[in-house]
């Protein structure tokens, strides 16, 4: 656990403190704290209920993983569920970590499992500023907030990247190919839960951006709109991604009928020919004694000629047809 305090007129943010000096700094209004939590202990759960007196069920929401983003308000705080990109992403395996927080007069509190990048770079320019902190709480929270927004859009660019390269790849394959189908499969979940978190995390900055919360004073109320214009792009994006990633499985899957139809018509246009040239060669392979031409000098021969002329005429015929070379078709 980090707490990082900020003193009116300060020229930097203070930090090294330790929970037990948390009661006597959240009486004096006039600091800014940031705590924040990464693979809290059972300790700080008690530290939530005890000093900061948070609801039960919150504090349960924070120690059991994976919810969906939501914001709920209580008398003295605000407490939100966001969610923001793994450090280790990749368009294929796309994931999220949660992140808990706390909203309150004086006060930021974030709470997860695992680092956090975005939480991260928020902490070196607090270090290296304190103007995010010069205004209160509540633009402290923009702040974080919008870098973990931020975070999405580089994954974004990966899509797009990948989803061109998978174009090019299924309108180039000679044959049906379970690697590519898997990764249209797996962007497709991908890109699928990126529209579910970004949809949920919609809802979530809306509200915060359009006065409903009185934690978020209206000079505030900019800022957060526009975090909510950038998630509106990332759900746009998300939506487009996922019409481009059914039409490639959809072209995928033309493609590879079209293979399969090409083959089918080389073994058909096989088949036809073969068939008269069955026949003829059955006929004459008769065991009659009385046939016809059957102890002719050049029957043989006769038979050959006839045969190796019937397969060319189907041939050409199927090349006027157009269903074999170019042809008239």
């Amino acid at each position: 656990m980090e707490i990082f305090i900020y003193r009116p007129n300060a020229e930097r943010v203070e930090e090294g403190f330790t929970a037990e000096q948390l009661p006597s700094l959240l009486q004096d209004r006039s600091l800014v704290l940031w705590i924040d939590m990464e693979r809290p202990t059972l300790d700080d759960d008690r530290l939530l209920l005890d000093v900061f007196k948070f609801h039960p069920l919150t504090v349960e929401d924070c120690r059991m993983d994976r919810h969906h983003p939501k914001v709920e308000e209580f008398p003295e705080y605000l407490f939100f569920i966001v969610h923001g990109i793994r450090t280790n992403t990749t368009p294929e395996r796309f994931n999220t970590v949660e992140v808990d927080g706390y909203l309150g007069p004086n006060f930021v509190i974030t709470y997860h499992h695992e680092p956090f990048p975005a939480i991260d770079y928020v902490k070196q320019l607090i270090r290296t500023t304190p103007v995010p902190c010069q205004r209160g709480a509540a633009f402290l929270l923009h702040h974080i907030l919008d870098r973990i927004v931020d975070e999405y859009l580089p994954v974004l660019d990966d899509f797009d990247d990948r989803i061109n390269k998978l174009e090019e790849s299924i309108f180039s394959t000679k044959r049906p190919n379970n690697r590519i189908l898997e990764e249209i499969l797996s962007l497709k979940r991908s890109i699928l839960r990126l529209r579910r978190i970004s949809s949920k995390q919609l809802e979530i900055l809306y509200r915060m951006s359009h006065g409903e919360f009185r934690l978020i004073p209206d000079p505030a109320l900019p800022f957060f709109r526009d975090i909510y214009d950038h998630l509106v792009r990332i759900a746009d994006l998300a939506e487009n991604y996922r019409d481009l990633i059914t039409g490639a499985l959809e072209a995928y899957l033309s493609v590879v009928s079209n293979r399969l139809n090409e083959i089918m018509k080389v073994l058909t246009i096989f088949s036809a020919i073969m068939l008269p040239l069955t026949f003829i060669a059955g006929v004459y392979g008769m065991n009659f004694e009385n046939m016809p031409e059957l102890r002719t000098k050049y029957g043989y021969f006769v038979v050959w000629g006839v045969m190796i002329f019937v397969a060319l005429l189907l041939l050409f015929i199927f090349w006027r047809k157009g269903w074999i070379g170019s042809g008239e078709g």
